[in-house]
C-alpha cells in the first residue's frame, strides 16, 4: 500500500485580536471610536456656552429693554382692545393709549415740578439758618464748636474738582436713561400695534397643540400683568390718601401734590421708589420745622411697613390670586436674583408661573383629615357648652388624650 505524503501545512491566517485589543470592550486598552467625537463636541459646547454667557452679559441692556417692553405691551392690551371694539384700528389705538399715558405722566410732572423747584429754593435758602441754630445749640449745650458758614463756603471750593467727575457721571446716566426710555417706547409700539401678527409669526413655527399652549400662556401673562397694574393703582390710591391726610394734619404746604408724588413713585419705581417718594415730603417738611420733618419720616417708614406686611399681600391675593406669603417671598427672591427690575416684575411673573402650573399639573382629591380643614373655634366651643356629654363622647371616640381623674373618695 503506497504511503501518501502529508499535505503541506496551510498558512496560518491573521490572529484574532483578544478582548484587550477590541475597541470599546471591557478592560480594553483602546478607547471606543465615539470618544474623540464626544470630546470634540464637549469642547465645542463649552466654547458656545462661554460665548452665549458673554453675549448675554454684553446684551444685558437690550434684554432689559425687551422684557420691559413686553410687560408694558401686555399692560396696554386691555385699553387697545377697548378702543378696537369702538371702531379704532389697532395701530391708532396703540398710539392713543401711549400718548394718553405720556400726557398723564407729563401732567403729574408739571404739577409737581413747580412745587419741587419752589420748595427746593426755600430749602436751600433756609439751610444757613438751620446751620446757625445747630451751631449755637451744640456750642451752648455741649461745648462743640462748628466752623462758621463763611469758612464752610471757603472749604467747599476745594472739593469742586472732586465733584466734577460725579457730575459728568450723572449726566452720562441721564443720557443713557433717555436712550433706554426712547428704545422702550419704540419697541412697545411695535409689539402692541402688531400684536396679532407677532403672535401669528411665532405660532407659525409650532405644531397646533403647541400653538394652543403658547396662546394660553400669552393670555395668562396678559391677565396677570393687568392685575398687577390694577394692584399698583389700588396701592397708590391708599398711599396717596394716607399721606395727604397726614400732611394736612401737620400743616405741610402742598400736601396733595406731595401725596400724589409719594404714592405714584413708591408704587411704580422698584426698590428705591419708596425712598425717593418719601424724601420730597421730608425735605419740604424740613422747611417748616425739623420736628415735623421727623414726624413725616416716621410716618413714611411706618406706612411702608404696614403696606409691605398687610396691604400688598392682601391686594395681590385678590388681583393676582397669589398667597400673601408667596407674594412676599417672590418679591424678595426675584429682587435678590434680578435686582430692581426683578423685584418690580416679581408679582406678575410669580402669578403667571402659578397659573401655568395649575393648568398643567394634575390635582388629586384630598383625604378626609382635620389637618386640612379650618378650625371653627366659636362653633365648636358653643356646641361643647350645649352638649357636654356628647362632646366628651366625641373626644373619647376620636382618641383624644386626657389627664387622669382620680375617683371620688368614699365617705368615712
Amino acid at each position: 500500500m503506497p504511503v501518501t505524503e502529508d499535505p503541506a501545512p496551510r498558512a496560518a491566517g491573521p490572529a484574532r485580536p483578544g478582548p484587550r485589543w477590541s475597541p470599546g470592550a471591557r478592560d480594553s486598552a483602546i478607547p471606543p471610536r465615539w470618544l474623540p467625537r464626544a470630546l470634540a463636541m464637549a469642547v465645542v459646547a463649552v466654547f458656545v456656552g462661554i460665548l452665549v454667557w458673554r453675549a448675554a452679559g454684553m446684551l444685558g441692556n437690550v434684554i432689559t429693554i425687551l422684557v420691559i417692553s413686553w410687560f408694558v405691551a401686555l399692560a396696554m392690551e386691555p385699553s387697545i382692545l377697548w378702543l378696537g371694539r369702538h371702531g379704532i384700528k389697532r395701530p391708532l389705538a396703540t398710539g392713543i393709549t401711549m400718548i394718553g399715558s405720556l400726557v398723564v405722566g407729563i401732567g403729574v410732572l408739571v404739577m409737581l415740578g413747580g412745587v419741587f423747584v419752589n420748595q427746593l429754593i426755600d430749602l436751600v435758602q433756609s439751610i444757613p439758618g438751620y446751620y446757625a441754630d445747630l451751631r449755637g445749640t451744640l456750642g451752648d449745650r455741649f461745648g462743640i464748636t462748628l466752623p462758621r458758614t463763611d469758612e464752610l463756603l471757603d472749604n467747599a471750593g476745594d472739593y469742586v474738582g472732586d465733584i466734577a467727575p460725579g457730575v459728568i457721571g450723572v449726566g452720562t446716566s441721564i443720557a443713557g436713561g433717555l436712550f433706554t426710555a426712547t428704545a422702550v417706547l419704540l419697541v412697545v409700539y411695535y409689539m402692541a400695534s402688531a400684536g396679532p401678527r407677532f403672535r401669528a409669526a411665532v405660532c407659525r413655527y409650532l405644531a397646533p397643540h403647541r400653538q394652543r399652549e403658547v396662546l394660553r400662556l400669552w393670555e395668562v401673562s396678559q391677565e396677570k400683568v393687568a392685575g398687577f397694574i390694577t394692584s399698583r393703582i389700588v396701592l397708590a390710591a391708599f398711599s396717596i390718601a394716607a399721606t395727604w391726610l397726614f400732611l394736612m394734619l401737620l400743616g405741610i404746604p402742598y400736601a396733595l401734590p406731595l401725596a400724589v408724588f409719594t404714592g405714584l413713585v413708591s408704587q411704580f419705581i422698584p426698590t428705591v421708589g419708596t425712598y425717593i417718594g418719601g424724601a420730597l415730603p421730608v425735605l419740604l417738611a424740613l422747611t417748616v420745622s425739623p420736628l415735623r420733618a421727623l414726624a413725616v419720616l416716621a410716618f413714611i417708614i411706618a406706612y411702608q411697613q404696614v403696606e409691605n406686611l398687610f396691604l400688598t399681600p392682601k391686594v395681590s391675593e385678590r388681583s393676582l390670586a397669589l398667597n400673601p406669603a408667596v407674594a412676599f417671598m417672590s418679591v424678595l427672591a426675584f429682587g435678590a436674583v434680578f435686582g430692581a427690575l426683578g423685584a418690580f416684575l416679581s408679582l406678575p411673573v410669580a402669578a403667571t408661573i402659578q397659573a401655568v402650573l395649575s393648568t398643567y399639573l394634575r390635582r388629586h382629591e384630598l383625604v378626609d383629615s382635620a389637618l386640612l380643614q379650618d378650625e371653627e373655634i366659636g362653633r365648636r366651643r358653643s356646641d361643647d357648652d350645649d352638649h357636654p356629654a356628647d362632646a366628651a363622647d366625641t373626644a373619647d371616640a376620636a382618641g383624644e388624650l386626657r389627664p387622669p381623674v382620680a375617683p371620688p373618695a368614699d365617705p368615712a
